[in-house]
């Protein structure tokens, strides 16, 4: 086993094709592969699954992944300080569900380093998608949330991914309209106000289940339903059809459009915002901090 073969795997967990990884470490695509083959062989277990969308790690190639993580990252240190190596930039990445409290950390998070040099990468992505980027430590950290219809169904995905979730906060239901939108003067709205207008939910793709929709009261009945797939073009539609959207309430005012509002939404529910990590991976120093900004970030 060598530290090339490490840094080869990383690589691969990171990108989660070998043609992707390949490219990256500037070698081709079969010299990968028999690197990586020959690592499996030499520690004598599988980190790699295939699959026709690319690979996913294996149990044991998860926890294998965190160990080689630690030797790579003490190898970059020592040689930054004992043989005048070059800093590597520094990297992060988070995956979450549409929260600008999150990406509002991520900023924080950005400005604090202070580097010249960084690889930071955010995804606002789907449900499904933020456990499997953590779940393959492609992401250090997953932001989403958990509630009484769908901690059952998403618990058990966590745990069969060894992944732990810890709350942030508990946000009331809220609407989401455009300032100029017909609702606008009440108070708190209901959900009868609401059934002459767009519902706006964010798609799952493949997971398209209630139980993984990022809008809580996803079972409800609406007649009018559209589907994006990011933030832009939902407040997009908000504005332009008078569309809504159901979610935790949480606006940035530096970040989202000044002419999309909050409203209470009078109904007995609530939504843990929390996130998820590993549970065999040890938090890097960015990770932990910027969890710590999330708190502070939170509304």
């Amino acid at each position: 086993m060598t530290l090339q073969q490490l840094k080869y795997a990383i690589c691969v967990a990171e990108e989660g094709k070998i043609n992707l990884a390949a490219k990256k470490l500037y070698i081709s695509q079969p010299s990968l592969t028999q690197a990586v083959r020959e690592l499996e062989d030499d520690i004598g277990i599988t980190i790699f699954l295939r699959t026709n969308r690319g690979v996913v790690l294996t149990p044991e190639g998860e926890e294998f992944m965190s160990y080689a993580r630690q030797v790579v990252d003490q190898m970059d240190l020592l040689e930054e300080k004992y043989k005048g190596a070059k800093k590597k930039p520094r990297s992060f990445c988070v995956s979450c569900q549409h929260y600008s409290f999150a990406v509002a950390a991520f900023i924080a998070l950005i400005r604090e380093t202070g580097a010249e040099e960084y690889d930071f990468r955010l995804r606002e992505t789907q449900t499904y998608e933020i456990i499997e980027d953590v779940a393959s430590l492609k992401s250090q950290v997953g932001v989403l949330y958990l509630n009484g219809f769908n901690s059952a169904v998403l618990g058990k995905v966590l745990k069969e991914n060894s992944l732990k979730f810890a709350p942030l906060f508990t946000a009331s239901p809220h609407v989401f309209i455009s300032c100029n939108h017909p609702l606008v003067n009440k108070e708190i709205l209901t959900l009868q106000d609401l059934n002459d207008y767009p519902c706006l939910t964010f798609e799952q793709g493949e997971h398209n289940s209630f139980y993984f929709s990022e809008e809580i009261l996803s079972t409800r009945y609406s007649p009018k339903n559209i589907r994006v797939r990011d933030r832009a073009t939902l407040f997009n539609c908000l504005v332009g059809l008078n569309g809504y959207t159901i979610s935790s309430g949480m606006i940035n005012g530096e970040l989202n459009w000044e002419n999309i509002v909050s409203k209470p939404l009078g109904v007995d529910d609530g939504m843990a915002i929390g996130y998820i990590t590993h549970e065999n991976a040890l938090l890097s120093p960015l990770s932990k901090r910027y969890i710590e900004l999330l708190t502070e970030c939170k509304p």
